[in-house]
């Protein structure tokens, strides 16, 4: 069976992960939600406000204590992922995480936004990503032609695009493509590529705002305006798509092919457009 969520046509969900609403990340959804919504029907999922439980546990995966019972006191098989699936299947997960797959799953645009620290997001949104990306409901089944997992660029959730919006406390340059703090896009490589792309989920250009916490009142107005602006053009905007596990360029173990981009091991070889840069 082919797991597949066509996305509602004019909806959006702005996933937002910051603590505290009089901080820049909680001005700029404000903002941003306001001018999205001249566009889209907007849902929102802020995670600290909702109280969002990170944690996955025995309550994700059917069962009713962490030793892996099922309540009868008899041993449940089965890997994690697999456990997850069946819940998801036989409706049985938390309200809290059904809530948010039924906001994603009508959502054909989604804004993921965060502050980056300890150089990825915060664990709230680790957790929102853990608990929501079900088996079952965002991948899990295979290429019906291919006979290869409906997985990176293609899956339950393909159809959708993403703008990554990130708070840096960081120059450009530090944490730039030589910088001491590494690449930010190298950093955020696991969400955009091992999380949205791995269910189909293309995404834009990052929204990055460096030198986050020094922000003058002026420079806080300018990303603002920066970020409503470019939300209001984002539809004639292209995504840079990563490459598809379904289009052949994946050796067995799911390596790149040794004759594409020869010699490089950086991530930017997975992106779509290298070959015309390299």
């Amino acid at each position: 069976m082919t797991i597949n969520h066509p996305p509602v046509p004019g909806s959006a969900l702005w996933v937002h992960a910051h603590p505290r609403p009089d901080s820049l990340n909680g001005q700029l959804f404000t903002e941003g939600v306001r001018a999205l919504g001249e566009q889209y029907r907007v849902a929102t999922s802020d995670l600290y406000s909702q109280d969002f439980d990170p944690r996955l546990s025995h309550r994700d995966l059917g069962g009713s204590s962490l030793s892996g019972s099922d309540g009868s006191g008899n041993s449940r098989s089965g890997s994690t992922v697999e456990l997850n699936a069946e819940a998801f299947s036989a409706g049985s997960l938390p309200p809290d995480v059904t809530a948010e797959q039924e906001k994603l799953a009508a959502a054909e645009l989604l804004v993921v936004q965060f502050p980056l620290w300890w150089y990825g997001p915060p664990a709230i949104l680790k957790g929102w990503l853990d608990r929501v990306l079900t088996a079952g409901f965002a991948f899990g089944d295979l290429d019906p032609r291919l006979g290869v997992p409906r997985r990176y660029g293609d899956g339950g959730l393909s159809g959708r695009r993403a703008l990554v919006v990130v708070t840096a406390g960081e120059d450009e340059r530090s944490i730039g493509h030589r910088g001491i703090s590494g690449d930010v896009e190298s950093l955020l490589f696991p969400l955009t590529h091992g999380a949205l792309w791995y269910v189909g989920i293309d995404t834009f250009d990052l929204h990055v705002i460096h030198d986050a916490d020094v922000l003058s009142p002026e420079r806080v107005q300018e990303e603002k305006d920066r970020l409503t602006g470019r939300l209001r053009a984002l539809d004639s905007e292209q995504t840079k798509p990563y490459r598809r596990l379904s289009d052949g360029e994946y050796a067995g173990t799911r390596a790149l092919k040794d004759t594409i981009l020869p010699g490089r091991t950086d991530l930017a070889i997975h992106r779509r457009d290298e070959a015309a840069t390299a």
